[in-house]
C-alpha cells in the first residue's frame, strides 16, 4: 500500500525560493525576488483592522467574507468598472491564492488539462498538479515591441481533455496588459469549445500604459457563465501579509463556494477583513501614488538595465516586474544563485515562470528607488563579467 500521491512527493520550491532561501535573513540582500514593495501597509488600513480587532471581530464569520466588506468589493466593483455584480457572485475566503486553489477545485478532475497563458505566476502550475491536473503552456510572443497573445496557437492546444485557460493581465512577470479585443477573442474562444476562464487580475490597479484599472473580464462575462476572475488586496493596496482575496464567480456558485471556503480556510480573518474595506473605499491617494512610484522605478529599469548590450527588455506595461531575456544564458537558477552570493541582489529565476523563459530572470521593481537604483547597478556589473 502506497498512500502518499505521487504529484504531492514530486513537489519542489518553485524557482524563487530555490534562490531566496539560503539568504532571506542576510541584511545586505536587496531583495527583488518577491512581488511585493518595502512600503508598509497604509495606516488608515491598519487602523481600521486595530478597531476591529479592539471591537471583538475576533470569532468565526461568513465563509464567504462578513457582509459588510462583500458589499464594499461591490460598491468598489461599480465605481472603477461601472459593472453592477450580482453579491451572489462575490466570495472572500482568504488570500488571492486561496482563490486559485478554489477555482482550481470547481474546474478540475484528475487528468483534466488547463492551458496556462504563459509566463505565468508559478504558483498556478503547482495548483494544477496538486490536484491530478496537467498544465498545458502556450507561451505569449516577445516583440517585437510588446509582448502578445496568439490566439491560434491557443486554439490549437485544446484538446478533448482541455477544461480551462488561465490568463493574468497585468502579468506576473512580464507586464503585459491584455487589451479589450483580445480578451472578447479568447472568451469567445472558451464559448466556442465549452471552456472555464480563469482571469488573474490582481494587478489591476497597478497600470502604466492605457487606462485605469486594466480592461477586466468582469466587462464581458455573463453572470452565471464559467468565468472567475480572481483579485486581491495584495498588490494595489501594499497589503502582502493580510491574506485577504476575493473572487468574482458564476452566481450559481454562491453555495458551494460558501462550503470550499469552509473546508479550505473556514473564512479569512475577521478583523482584517475590515481593512480591507477601508483599502477600498479610502485608498485612491495611495493607489495613485504606489503607481507613479513604480511607473518611476519602471523607467529606471529601463535605463539602467534595459539598455545593456545583453539584455533584451520589452517595457512593462503594468504590475511592477521586469523580465529580461539575457543574451547566452542558458541556466537561469545557477545565473540568480551567483547574483545573490557575488553582487547580494535577490532575483528569480526564468525557468519557474513556464517553459521556454530559461534565458530570462525576473525582478520586483517596487522597492525604494534609491535602493533599487544600486540593485540595478550591481546587475550591470555582473552582467559586465558573467559567465
Amino acid at each position: 500500500m502506497k498512500p502518499l500521491r505521487p504529484e504531492i512527493l514530486a513537489l519542489e520550491p518553485s524557482g524563487i525560493m530555490k534562490v531566496a532561501a539560503d539568504h532571506l535573513d542576510d541584511p545586505e540582500v536587496i531583495p527583488l525576488w518577491f512581488g511585493e514593495s518595502d512600503i508598509v501597509t497604509p495606516a488608515f488600513v491598519r487602523e481600521a483592522a486595530v478597531r476591529a480587532l479592539e471591537a471583538g471581530k475576533t470569532f468565526y464569520g461568513p465563509t464567504r467574507g462578513h457582509v459588510p466588506v462583500r458589499e464594499a468589493i461591490e460598491r468598489y466593483l461599480h465605481r472603477v468598472y461601472g459593472i453592477a455584480v450580482h453579491p451572489d457572485r462575490i466570495t472572500l475566503p482568504g488570500s488571492t491564492m486561496l482563490t486559485v486553489m478554489m477555482t482550481c477545485q470547481c474546474i478540475l478532475r484528475p487528468g483534466d488539462e488547463v492551458i496556462l497563458i504563459s509566463p505565468y505566476w508559478p504558483n498556478i502550475r503547482t495548483v494544477v498538479e496538486v490536484l491530478g491536473g496537467v498544465p498545458i503552456d502556450v507561451r505569449l510572443e516577445e516583440g517585437p515591441e510588446r509582448w502578445h497573445l496568439d490566439l491560434g496557437r491557443v486554439e490549437a492546444a485544446i484538446g478533448p481533455r482541455t477544461k480551462a485557460i488561465y490568463v493574468n493581465s497585468p502579468s506576473n512577470p512580464t507586464g503585459w496588459i491584455m487589451q479589450p479585443h483580445e480578451q472578447r477573442a479568447l472568451l469567445e474562444l472558451c464559448r466556442e469549445h465549452g471552456l472555464a476562464l480563469v482571469a488573474d487580475e490582481v494587478y489591476h490597479r497597478n497600470v502604466f500604459e492605457g487606462p485605469d484599472p486594466a480592461p477586466s473580464f468582469l466587462a464581458l462575462a455573463e453572470e452565471d457563465e464559467p468565468v472567475f476572475v480572481l483579485n486581491g488586496f495584495s498588490k494595489a493596496w501594499a497589503m502582502t501579509g493580510w491574506r485577504l482575496g476575493w473572487m468574482v464567480h458564476p452566481k450559481s456558485l454562491a453555495t458551494p463556494m460558501r462550503v470550499l471556503s469552509e473546508v479550505n480556510n473556514t473564512g479569512a480573518t475577521s478583523f482584517a477583513q475590515y481593512g480591507g474595506i477601508a483599502a477600498l473605499e479610502q485608498g485612491e491617494a495611495f493607489v495613485a501614488e504606489f503607481r507613479e512610484r513604480t511607473r518611476h522605478n519602471r523607467d529606471l529599469v529601463m535605463r539602467i538595465l534595459g539598455t545593456h548590450p545583453r539584455v533584451r527588455l520589452l517595457r512593462p506595461e503594468g504590475a511592477f516586474y521586469a523580465f529580461p531575456r539575457i543574451e547566452g544564458l542558458a541556466d537561469s537558477l545557477a545565473f540568480c544563485r551567483r547574483l545573490v552570493a557575488e553582487e547580494k541582489v535577490g532575483t528569480a529565476a526564468g525557468y519557474t515562470f513556464g517553459r521556454g523563459n530559461e534565458s530570462h530572470i525576473r525582478l520586483c521593481f517596487a522597492i525604494r528607488p534609491e535602493r533599487l537604483e544600486i540593485a540595478l547597478e550591481r546587475i550591470r556589473d555582473f552582467l559586465d563579467r558573467w559567465p
